[in-house]
């Protein structure tokens, strides 16, 4: 039996069984999670416990009953520490391969704008190996002395009233 059914059957609560148990050392057994078990004798001897705690026999556990005092000591388990420390090392692991992954996106971003550079560079040579051809055609079409900046000279123009007569005589014979 447990420690919630040996205090049922006594009339108390289950943490003053516990209590009860630590403070007089009561050697009682435990199952595997560390929770006691009560068979009949140790009902027994609660039981005398208990009478004593009334008549006031025991007055140290009567005291403690009146104000309970509750004591607490966390104990890290070794399990918990290997966890972490696994925790860690996975952490440290992704970090390294995080860092890697990242590595490689810049290296192969670096390649492809240094292959895009090296594009540019040879249209640039292209360009400008075009505009020196371009530029010698220019200048072989060129005269070779600078051009005098003049009016061109119009030589004899018929005038327009010339025109205007011949027109008027061929109009004048086909009416």
């Amino acid at each position: 039996m447990n420690s919630s059914e040996a205090a049922q059957l006594l009339g108390v609560s289950a943490s003053t069984i516990q209590r009860w148990v630590k403070q007089l050392g009561l050697p009682m057994e435990k199952n595997e999670r560390g929770h006691y078990i009560f068979n009949t004798h140790d009902i027994g001897l609660l039981r005398e416990i208990q009478e004593q705690v009334k008549n006031g026999g025991l007055q140290e556990l009567a005291a403690a009953a009146e104000r309970p005092v509750r004591k607490g000591v966390i104990q890290a388990q070794s399990t918990d520490f290997v966890m972490m420390k696994k925790i860690q090392i996975r952490m440290e692991d992704i970090e390294r391969s995080l860092n890697e992954k990242a590595n490689d996106v810049v290296s192969y971003q670096v390649l492809q704008h240094r292959q895009e550079i090296e594009e540019l560079q040879k249209l640039v040579e292209s360009l400008s190996s075009r505009v020196q051809i371009l530029e010698t055609k220019l200048a072989d079409k060129q005269p070779k002395s600078p051009a005098i900046n003049e009016e061109p000279i119009i030589l004899d123009q018929p005038t327009p009233l010339k025109r205007t007569k011949k027109k008027n005589i061929i109009h004048m014979l086909f009416k």
